[in-house]
């Protein structure tokens, strides 16, 4: 079976197709994940909502603790470090992780960048030795992970090659750290014209709703044959 991480970062508590003024990026892994169940309904899928529920910051003390090394830690080490344990632990468990992140001033909210401070951790996710002769950092996730960026935008032109892709920070925010730690596939895609509210944003959550459908469908593919069985036998 495959085990699936689904992440909202967004500060909205609803979804876009469910209240007036809902997250587009929580209606967006919700199809993900709805999609996902209709076509592997044995699949774990684990929740984590940074949105509503966000990871505390990296402090000195976390810093401390983690540059420590495991069996010369103290108690009080154990417990700064203990919340970026379970969250590297659930990350170590998926085999896909599928965050919506919603740009808020051209980069990822802060729920999902505290997220991303607590999991890339030396030791856990990434090595470091100073007396490599080449490169000193590794990354530690080697499992074949792919991680799913899906996004909303108040304005529109933000992907590559387009006019705003250049202050663009969600995906690249998302995808280089975690890139660095070992999870090298990765797939996205955003609503845009979120600020406009016109024919072009329904137009816009259209495509990326059949962007998510496609991901979805290209991923089973990838971690194995559908579970669900074909009712009309």
């Amino acid at each position: 079976m495959t085990t699936v991480l689904h992440i909202d970062s967004s500060a909205r508590p609803g979804r876009s197709d469910l209240a007036a003024h809902g997250s587009h990026s929580r209606r967006l892994t919700a199809r993900f994940i709805d999609q996902w169940r209709l076509q592997r309904p044995n699949d774990t899928i684990l929740y984590r909502d940074v949105g509503s529920h966000p990871p505390a910051p990296v402090t000195g003390d976390w810093i401390h603790a983690a540059f420590t090394k495991p069996d010369q830690r103290e108690d009080w080490m154990q417990d700064v470090l203990r919340e970026s344990d379970i969250l590297i632990d659930e990350l170590l468990q998926a085999d896909v992780i599928v965050a919506g992140v919603p740009m808020y001033n051209f980069g990822m909210p802060a729920q999902m960048k505290a997220w991303i401070e607590n999991i890339v951790r030396v030791g856990r996710t990434f090595g470091f030795d100073r007396s490599r002769k080449t490169v000193p950092y590794w990354p530690m996730v080697t499992t074949g992970k792919s991680v799913v960026v899906l996004s909303a935008r108040g304005d529109y032109g933000y992907n590559p090659g387009e006019r705003l892709a250049h202050i663009n920070h969600v995906e690249g925010g998302v995808f280089t750290p975690l890139e660095y730690i070992g999870i090298t596939k990765s797939y996205s895609a955003a609503v845009e014209y979120d600020e406009f509210s016109d024919d072009r944003t329904s137009l816009s959550i259209t495509a990326a709703e059949t962007n998510v459908s496609e991901i979805v469908n290209t991923l089973v593919t990838q971690y194995g044959d559908k579970t669900v069985q074909n009712q009309t036998r």
